[in-house]
Parts: C-alpha cells; structure tokens; sequence
C-alpha cells in the first residue's frame, strides 16, 4: 500500500463574493469526487489486504492481489506477480532470468562492470545498475518503485529494515550451497512455481545426459575433481563440499579428492602458492578473481609445483570463467557449466 492511497482530501476553494449558489454547486462536485475517492480507496485497501495461498497468472498483475511468501526473515506478503523486481545479488538475477522475469534493477559484483557475461544480452539490457552488490545504492532502488526485492540474508541482514520500508523484500537464509532451495523461494516470490517445475526437471535430465557422456555412474564416481580459485587479496581456494559448483559436481556423480572434505565449513581449504599440490587430482577446474598478478595466479602456475602436478602433467586442467563457474549461482549458470564439464571431461 502506497501513501498515494490516503490522499483523498480536496483542497480548500475560497468562495467568491456573491457567489453563494456557485459555492454550493462546486461543494456538490466536490462531495461526489469525494466519496468517489472514498470509494476506491477502500476497495484499494481492501485489495492491500487480501492473501492468495497460490501464485496467480500474469493476468493478476497490478490487481493489488498478494501472497505469502516464508523467508529467513519471516513471512512476508508480495504481489501475486510482482512486475517490477530488484534483485542484490547474482544468484536472484539468475533466478529472475531463468524464469523468464527481467528485473528493473539489479547490483553487480566488485570485480566486474556490469551483469554476468554468461547471461543472454537481450535478457539484461535496460537493467539498471543500483550499486556493487555489498553496497548498493537505496535511494537508486526506490527510484524504480519496485513491488518486490529478492536478496538473502547473509549479504543484507543490516540492509533489511531500509529495504522492507521500499517494497516487500523476500531473503533467503543464504547463498551458494542452498542454492536449489533458494531457486523456490525465488519463483513462488515472483509468482513462477509452475515454471520452476520444468527448469528442475530440465536440468535434472541435464545432469544425467553427461553423467552418460562421461562414461556412466561408475566412471564419473572414480573420476576425482578439484575446483580451484585464484582471488585477488586472499589464499588460493580450493572448493569444498557445501558450495555451488560442489553440488554440480555431484548431480553428476564426479568423485571429489580428500582434500575437499577438510574445507572449513565445507566452503574452502585455503592454500598458499608453496602447497599448491594439494590440489592435485583427476582433473582439476581453475578460475580467478580479480588481477591474475594480485591473486597469486601468475606465480602459481609458473611455478615447478604447479607444473608436477599430475593434473597438469595429463593435460588434465581446464581453465574456466569464473563469473559463470563461482558468481553465476543458478540454474542458467548450471546448464552452462554442465556444457563445458561435459566438453572437458569427454575430450581427447
């Protein structure tokens, strides 16, 4: 509900000198346009208040019709097909686009100058850019007047109660791992449950057709996969467990090293350049962030260790787009990364 809806008062007109039956003609006017006014500010508020348990057709959009949506933040009510979405992160974007939704606003990540590369450019062009992703930009974002804003906790939490006073703001509790979770939180939040339905069950087949290409269950499992990250002003990373591009990893049955299991919290093992072959394995993944100098990239890979690797030795190393492999975070990230995995792992 906007502060447009009260705004049913009529200005004070000052009566004329000898003109009292002017006056009462316009105060008749003025009663009607009145109770008129009246009239659809109730039926406003009235449409303010209602709740659909289920998600409605674009045909409901701008009705004022609402539904509740269960968020790490608690219950909150959203348009049955929000029209005009923000999004604060990159795995909302993805989410938005996979479903066929293109927000008004969205942030972008430090590291680069606009949204992910790996999406279609008609799919994010007229997108406004409202800040970097850890800080965006409020008075950009009520600007758009959105009606919903996706973002999660664990990026906003401090952000919540500016955000909530714009537009209804759905988070989920975090990014990354949950990932699948959190790609239904998105669609029921933008009125999109049953288009979600099919993007599961595309990519599910997805998964299984390269587990296929690769040689079948039994050959991906013996497979051994590292993913390996280059970031500018930190440790070289190699992934855990309980990260994004993990759970692609195991949707197809690839094995994962030891060394993935001591990731702290499942997310990373971090190494220094000097203990770089703890990331030997079968085949070995590799992007980076930010400059390839300041990320250590450069040293590492013109390094002996580096170079001894068992991985490197076979040819085995396969350097990808860190936007798409780490930042995309969701299901037209995924379909893209399973293409290339497939490509890498099936070459000769």
């Amino acid at each position: 509900m906007t502060a447009e809806t009260d705004k049913t008062a009529l200005p004070a007109t000052p009566a004329e000198p000898g003109s009292a039956h002017r006056l009462r003609r316009r105060r008749r006017r003025h009663a009607v346009a009145a109770g008129a006014l009246a009239l659809s500010g109730a039926l406003a508020l009235s449409a303010c208040g209602s709740s659909e348990s289920e998600s409605g057709s674009e045909g409901d959009s701008g009705s004022g019709r609402t539904h509740v949506v269960k968020t790490a933040m608690g219950e909150v009510k959203v348009p049955v097909a929000p029209q005009r979405v923000v999004v604060l992160d990159t795995a909302e974007l993805d989410s938005a686009i996979t479903l066929g939704v293109k927000p008004v606003g969205a942030t972008h990540v430090e590291a680069s100058s606009g949204f992910p590369g790996y999406l279609p450019g008609d799919k994010v062009s007229g997108i406004k850019d409202v800040g970097e992703m850890l800080n965006p930009n409020m008075e950009a974002i009520a600007a758009l007047k959105p009606d919903v804003i996706l973002t999660s906790k664990i990026r906003h939490a401090a952000k919540y109660d500016q955000l909530k006073q714009i537009a209804p703001t759905v988070m989920t509790e975090n990014t990354g791992h949950p990932w699948k979770e959190n790609f239904q939180v998105h669609a029921d939040a933008l009125g999109k449950k049953a288009e979600a339905k099919k993007v599961v069950a595309d990519y599910d087949a997805h998964a299984e057709k390269v587990t296929t290409a690769v040689g079948g269950p039994a050959k991906a499992k013996a497979t051994e996969v590292n993913v390996v990250r280059f970031v500018e002003g930190a440790d070289i990373r190699i992934y855990g467990e309980q990260t994004y591009i993990a759970t692609l990893l195991k949707d197809v049955g690839l094995g994962r090293p030891a060394v993935a299991a001591k990731a702290k919290d499942g997310f990373s093992y971090d190494v220094s350049p000097e203990k770089i072959d703890l990331a030997d394995a079968d085949v070995i993944f590799r992007s980076t962030y930010g400059d390839p100098k300041k990320s250590k990239q450069t040293q590492t890979v013109g390094s002996s260790l580096w170079k001894n690797m068992d991985a490197v030795k076979k040819g085995n190393v396969h350097t990808v787009d860190d936007e798409l492999w780490i930042q995309g975070i969701g299901y037209t990230a995924a379909n893209k990364i399973l293409d290339e995995m497939q490509a890498d792992l099936t070459k000769k």
